[in-house]
């Protein structure tokens, strides 16, 4: 463009580059290290990157449905099938409610090599049986599983009781009635668990334990026990000091239980056991003293696994079972654990049992009763305690039932056949005497007796008909000096062609050897010769 006055024509300066030219052009800046450019791009693409976390969640996701479905279908086929083999196995009656499954601690578990586990578990109320004293017990049960009803029949081997069979209104004991009717084994023996249906009893066999052991060494808590109702509200309760602890009836966790403070407590304990109509009843009840307890111990024994638990109120309850408790697990002492002992050897050798003890403020400690194998388990350590209760079940079972013999009989005592017998006359012939040296066979069988070692017949030592009636070892070596006459030489003969004869065709006799034979033989010859020497003189 001319410049009107005469100068140099004015330039204009070059258009500013746009945005999208300044992308496009190389850039033509230094960088002395203070940074990157300003007008760098981004090293990677988002697009892409968005792509590849997309197909990384897809591959992730599609390795887990592929999981979940197989483990979806290994479970529906292990469901169908059956977990035990039905010719081979061992049926396991479980007594306990649906919230433990106890199939899956015994799944897998074998028996005499091969026989399987079958797992049936049921409550006290799901079952009902029949005994019969020649062919068992056979149980029938119908029970809910997964809303559907099942019902079945078997014959139990084996039975492991966890649930209480006595419990405030309801009572099973008929049902373990009719597992000892046919024997059936079970953790704890049914002779036990019987016994613990009654818990003044129970504390009848601690206070025999505390009288052999003194109260230092055994702390049984002092109680008072009334056979019904009536009694507790007769001029014996004005013997009790308050506060006490009011127990009527065979009760568990708890319940049945009343803190007694004073005597308006007592009327209302005692228009509730009227209004309910257990005072008119042999409802038994029991008086304890109240302990202010510091804290619960419950101590565990199972098998040889022993626990202890301390259990705090939190919730001020003096019901320490009741309302939020502290629970920790503590060391295991030797008191403890020699107290249980002496508890489980009480009834039977329990191998599943435990101890609750009350410790004081003052440090004292107070056993306030025992449980069997129906005990609460406590803490974390649950699923372990259930493994070893499995184990134990089994190690009895594998001890206790035994495989079928397979259709073999027993080994019977072989009978006597015709051909083997003797004459009549040799079978009412008269008993042998107990100091014979055969065995009972020989007699049995009519066959004469084995001719003994060192030993020669002499005078007597003919039956009457003809056979050795018995043999004596103490007969002398050497025959008598006497002389004898031809009767009786004549029976002597007779007597030893017999005798050699019966010891060759005796098939039930004992054997000997033929030396002994012709040693016997020789002898008798030898008797002969002396016999008529001495009566015919020398020859």
């Amino acid at each position: 463009m001319p410049n009107p006055s005469g100068g140099p024509p004015n330039i204009p300066p070059p258009p500013a580059p746009t945005r999208a030219q300044a992308g496009n052009a190389p850039d033509l800046s230094l960088s002395f290290g203070k940074g990157p450019a300003r007008g760098t791009s981004a090293p990677a693409s988002p697009a892409k990157s968005r792509e590849s976390l997309l197909q990384r969640v897809q591959s992730l996701t599609g390795a887990a449905r592929d999981q979940g479905a197989s483990i979806i279908g290994a479970a529906v086929q292990s469901a169908t099938r059956p977990a035990f083999n039905k010719d081979r196995c061992f049926t396991l009656l479980v007594l306990d409610d649906q919230n433990t499954d106890w199939s899956k601690y015994f799944r897998g578990k074998r028996l005499h090599g091969d026989y399987d586990i079958r797992v049936e578990q049921a409550e006290f109320k799901e079952i009902g049986l029949v005994s019969s004293s020649e062919n068992g017990t056979m149980v029938s049960m119908s029970v809910f599983r997964g809303g559907t009803k099942v019902m079945r029949s078997f014959r139990p081997d084996f039975v492991l009781i966890r649930q209480p069979p006595r419990d405030g209104s309801r009572d099973y004991r008929s049902t373990l009635l009719g597992l000892k009717f046919s024997g059936v084994p079970s953790i704890n023996s049914l002779n036990s668990v019987y016994q613990f249906q009654d818990k003044p009893w129970v504390f009848a066999h601690l206070l025999q334990l505390q009288r052999r052991l003194g109260k230092d060494n055994f702390p049984l808590i002092e109680q008072t026990f009334f056979p019904n109702a009536r009694e507790l509200f007769s001029q014996q309760f004005s013997q009790q000091k308050y506060p006490y602890v009011l127990k009527a009836g065979h009760c568990h966790g708890g319940t049945a239980t009343a803190k007694i403070e004073n005597a308006s407590s007592l009327q209302d304990a005692a228009g509730l056991l009227s209004g309910s109509g257990l005072a008119d009843t042999q409802c038994y009840c029991t008086l304890e003293p109240f302990i202010d307890a510091k804290f619960d111990v419950h101590v565990q024994k199972i098998g040889n696994n022993y626990k202890s638990f301390m259990r705090k109120s939190i919730s001020g309850n003096w019901k320490t079972n009741q309302g939020s408790a502290m629970l920790e697990q503590i060391a295991m002492t030797e008191k403890y654990k020699s107290w249980i002992n002496d508890v489980s050897e009480l009834f039977d050798g329990m191998e599943v049992c435990g101890l609750s003890i009350v410790v004081a403020k003052d440090g004292k400690e107070y056993i306030v009763s025992a449980c069997d194998s129906t005990l609460t388990l406590m803490g974390d350590t649950q699923e372990d305690d259930r493994r070893h209760i499995a184990d134990i079940v089994v190690t009895r079972m594998q001890n206790v039932c035994r495989p079928p013999l397979g259709g073999q009989k027993m080994s019977q005592r072989p009978s006597v056949s015709s051909s083997s017998r003797g004459s009549p006359s040799e079978e009412n012939a008269p008993a042998v005497p107990p100091t014979a040296s055969y065995s009972r066979g020989s007699s049995i069988s009519g066959a004469p007796p084995p001719i003994p070692e060192r030993s020669t017949p002499g005078p007597g030592s003919i039956g009457r008909h003809g056979s050795l009636s018995s043999v004596s070892s103490d007969l002398p070596p050497e025959p008598t000096e006497r002389a004898p006459t031809l009767a009786s030489v004549g029976r002597r003969d007779s007597a030893a062609s017999q005798t050699s004869t019966g010891s060759k065709t005796s098939s039930r006799a004992a054997p000997t050897s033929q030396t002994s034979v012709v040693e016997d033989a020789e002898d008798t010859m030898k008797n002969l010769r002396k016999t008529f020497a001495g009566i015919f003189g020398d020859m």
